[in-house]
């Protein structure tokens, strides 16, 4: 089918972050949002992109954006994601924190506490945390991953099993509109499930855009939640969820203020 300039613009665009959302695609090409989702429409349509709360990234479910990427991809809205996260951990608590790039950005925001012990399969986590000398760190043993640094593996899971902690701080690929929490990589996913039976508390992490994106691998449900730390309020569907299973939504906002639910 024909692509206009500005679609081939988007599809390039889309390609190199991996996901890129409707105010940003407005912004860069000086149309409304609505002529921006007439153009999402007709690529969706075709099989080239998927439509995600918010924009459009990569339509694969059995791959998922490059960590490099990831890494940019909302990043202030993780940043103030993180932020909410810190604010709810108490000093002297003990956590876990998985592998993931909004998990990262609550290790920074957690730098400021005082006397917190942290298990973790994330490298680049142990190296954010283990620059406070009041914390202790501890790093789960297993098979390291060369492209973000993740620890997974039997090895990993037999560990964090010797664990009970206060929060466990998890995040995710995508969350499925019927509350299905969805992951790439299953090893990944077998440690995050260990994470949740060993945590009093969970947090889950995860920015807009993995409301209603696709992964092949299922983690849980999100009634597993005890709260969910996002920066938009959620579709309808995914709240009812957490609020039939008691479970809490923050939405972190600018400046550090929080809408909750």
């Amino acid at each position: 089918m024909y692509h206009n300039p500005r679609q081939k613009e988007i599809l390039l665009l889309v390609q190199r972050r991996g996901f890129v959302s409707n105010e940003e695609l407005a912004q860069a090409f000086s149309v409304t949002p609505q002529t921006v989702r007439r153009d999402i429409n007709q690529l969706c349509s075709e099989g080239l992109l998927r439509r995600y709360h918010g924009g459009a990234g990569l339509s694969s479910s059995v791959e998922n954006i490059a960590y490099t990427t990831r890494q940019v991809t909302c990043l202030e809205e993780k940043r103030r994601i993180a932020r909410a996260v810190a604010q709810k951990i108490p000093d002297r608590a003990s956590l876990f924190i998985n592998i993931g790039t909004t998990t990262e950005e609550v290790a920074k925001a957690l730098h400021d506490h005082s006397g917190l012990r942290i298990i973790t399969n994330n490298l680049n986590v142990a190296g954010i945390l283990g620059q406070n000398s009041s914390f202790e760190t501890i790093i789960a043993g297993g098979i390291v991953r060369s492209r973000d640094l993740g620890v997974t593996g039997d090895a990993t899971i037999d560990f964090m099993n010797n664990f009970k902690v206060d929060f466990g701080i998890i995040g995710i690929s995508g969350i499925d509109n019927d509350g299905s929490l969805l992951d790439f990589d299953y090893s990944e996913v077998r440690v995050a499930q260990t994470i949740i039976e060993n945590s009093r508390k969970v947090f889950l992490v995860a920015d807009h855009t993995k409301f209603g994106r696709n992964a092949m691998v299922r983690l849980g449900r999100l009634s597993q939640i005890d709260a969910l730390f996002t920066d938009r309020m959620p579709p309808r569907e995914l709240t009812n969820i957490l609020t039939e299973a008691n479970g809490k939504v923050h939405v972190a906002g600018d400046n550090d203020g929080k809408k909750n639910l």
